[in-house]
């Protein structure tokens, strides 16, 4: 019991630093796409350029994301939801906060495998990331796939959010906790749109060539 607490103290903080980070992270780099190709690729630059950028995303991004997700998956077996019984708002989040993390993972999983892992294996250059987006989000049904990824992802972490100022003892009282849900809502809505706008920025025709080419670089 002892261990149990404190491995899902480790999960739930895992889950907003750094892991949370690494969402918002990703969330103001592909929005740099709603500007065009060009400011895309200089934000994607400017990550690369960063010094120990390989050891910052294995220590800071890859480990502690592979611990939320596996112990997460391993929580979300173990729990047992009572939706059927009590219907009310809270039981319902949790039950969501469940589904949206097995979605989140096969989600994350599925996108690593389209663009961070072929870039690692050469196939793409970090400067074509914006053609291989292109191509993902003017196919309609991986279009829609990504939508339900990216709300998911969003609602998976902005509900967390909540959670982990219970559990952490910062939003203890009901009025705390209902002014959180809200917060945390909002702030849910807004990050979806925003990724929605994102993955829409794609379908430009502008991604479709290289920035050099269409540059003139």
């Amino acid at each position: 019991m002892g261990n149990s607490y404190y491995f899902r103290k480790i999960h739930s903080l895992l889950g907003v630093i750094p892991v949370g980070f690494f969402l918002i992270e990703h969330l103001l780099t592909n929005y740099e796409a709603t500007k065009g190709p060009e400011a895309f690729v200089d934000q994607i630059n400017w990550l690369n350029g960063l010094p120990l950028v390989l050891l910052l995303e294995i220590v800071g991004i890859w480990l502690p994301l592979l611990y939320h997700a596996v112990y997460g998956l391993y929580v979300a077996y173990q729990a047992r939801n009572n939706v059927s019984n009590y219907s009310y708002f809270r039981n319902q989040m949790f039950m969501l906060q469940r589904v949206t993390g097995v979605i989140t993972f096969l989600f994350i999983a599925w996108h690593l495998f389209e663009t961070r892992l072929q870039v690692a294996l050469g196939n793409v250059a970090h400067e074509n990331l914006g053609m291989t987006m292109h191509d993902i989000a003017t196919n309609p049904v991986v279009f829609t796939l990504y939508v339900i990824g990216i709300v998911s992802a969003t609602f998976h972490f902005c509900n967390g959010l909540w959670s982990f100022l219970v559990s952490w003892g910062i939003t203890v009282g009901p009025r705390a906790q209902r002014y959180s849900s809200i917060i945390w809502m909002v702030l849910f809505v807004v990050m979806s749109v925003m990724f929605i706008m994102s993955l829409t920025a794609f379908t430009d025709t502008q991604f479709q060539v290289p920035v050099e080419a269409s540059t003139g670089h």
